[in-house]
């Protein structure tokens, strides 16, 4: 009963911190932009002007560099989450296996191999972002023009 007891706490535990991270994105993304109704006297050829305008002007800037980098940051955010997961479920097997050396063992493996893991995520995200910021910050920038919209 006593495993029961830890392993849900260790649940909730898990629970709250990943509701901890998730939640404060969710509410930015949804106070960001408040629903706007059409005023008195402003036609919606200017509503559709405001929003083309607002979502990014007829120019949009797509830098390589800023989109590797975007792309390993989300990867290495995973394995870095996924490693303090393991760190969990290794203090979680250690705890749990009463004295027993091959279950030490094997909770101390996994503890160790996710902070290895955890230590080669930060090294992979300086090195990924010292190589794209040397490599392509000065030449790796382009700019891909949108339609034009001619409005009568």
């Amino acid at each position: 009963m006593n495993i029961i007891k830890k392993i849900a706490l260790s649940t909730g535990v898990c629970s709250v911190v990943i509701a901890g991270m998730v939640a404060p994105s969710a509410s930015a993304l949804s106070s960001s932009q408040s629903l706007q109704t059409f005023a008195v006297g402003v036609s919606a050829q200017d509503q559709v002007k405001k929003g083309i305008d607002n979502a990014g002007g007829t120019v949009n800037n797509f830098n390589i560099g800023t989109a590797i980098t975007n792309i390993i940051n989300i990867m290495l955010y995973a394995l870095g989450a996924i490693a303090v997961i393991m760190i969990v479920v290794g203090g979680i097997r250690y705890t749990t296996s009463n004295g027993d050396s091959n279950g030490i063992q094997s909770a101390k493996n996994t503890i160790l191999y996710a902070v290895a893991g955890l230590v080669v995520a930060i090294l992979a995200y300086a090195i990924v972002n010292f190589v794209v910021s040397n490599l392509l910050g000065s030449g790796g920038s382009q700019s891909t023009p949108t339609a034009q919209y001619n409005y009568v």
